[in-house]
């Protein structure tokens, strides 16, 4: 018995969420066991932000249960086991006057010791993580030089240095290209791979969540929840959330996939 609590991450019963006296989030149940790699998908609007925002707590839910590492999310105080990084993570002044080994060391500074000096144990975290996540070569520009797949690379880079065992993303490479989205996926597959950082993110990327990640959840005010295999129906589940005009055309051999919608 304990050993399955402690393989449990996140475990969701019943849940519903209102927003202004809205339904958002119906009844949704699903467990997230440790080392998961879930890609988040749905229609905007379909509540992926707003079912995030219930788990860490921003957010009060109207009924069922949310469980963090076995602890009830009103008595959950642990938070230095998750990292969150949120859509507005990169919206910063762009002459922020730090550098990004500078941001990244920020990381290292724990509750109830803002004035502490950061120690050489601190300083080889930050650059470990720096080089973890390919950004050694720009550590000491200012963070107004990077582009915005490297800011976000920086914050995960930061959110690692108290070392989580839970990142939650929400829709962290917006507006950035093919190429930027690819290596910050495959970043994101090598913390699953070579921490075991259990990993939930929101995105629209349905290629990479095929390609990249252990299981899938499908929003759009009920969740669908689903191990990805070569078994799996991709089209039946999607479709129960973006509608029947949508179907997904994905070729695993080389890792792509379209929508394509019927008329």
């Amino acid at each position: 018995m304990q050993q399955a609590m402690t393989r449990s991450i996140l475990e969701v019963k019943g849940l519903n969420v209102t927003r202004n006296g809205t339904p958002v989030i119906e009844n949704a149940a699903f467990t997230i066991n440790r080392g998961d790699y879930v890609g988040i998908v749905g229609p905007n609007g379909g509540g992926k932000t707003t079912l995030l925002s219930a788990i860490l707590g921003f957010l009060p839910h109207t009924a069922g249960s949310i469980c963090l590492f076995g602890t009830e999310l009103s008595k959950f105080s642990s938070w230095q086991k998750i990292a969150y990084i949120s859509q507005q993570a990169t919206n910063f002044e762009d002459q922020f006057p730090l550098t990004v080994r500078e941001l990244v060391s920020l990381g290292c500074i724990k509750k109830g010791k803002l004035g502490r000096r950061f120690t050489p144990e601190d300083w080889a975290i930050v650059d470990e993580n720096l080089d973890f996540m390919g950004l050694s070569d720009v550590a000491n520009r200012r963070i107004s030089q990077l582009s915005g797949g490297q800011k976000q690379r920086m914050f995960v880079a930061k959110a690692l240095t108290h070392k989580p065992e839970l990142i939650l993303l929400d829709e962290p490479i917006v507006g950035v290209d093919s190429n930027a989205q690819e290596k910050f996926y495959k970043k994101l597959s090598d913390l699953n791979v070579e921490r075991q950082i259990t990993i939930l993110i929101v995105t629209h990327d349905l290629t990479s969540v095929f390609c990249r990640m252990s299981k899938i959840m499908c929003i759009n005010k009920t969740v669908e929840f689903a191990e990805i295999t070569p078994n799996l129906d991709a089209n039946m589940l999607l479709k129960r959330a973006y509608g029947k005009h949508f179907h997904f055309v994905y070729h695993q051999h080389n890792c792509e996939g379209v929508f394509v919608a019927e008329h």
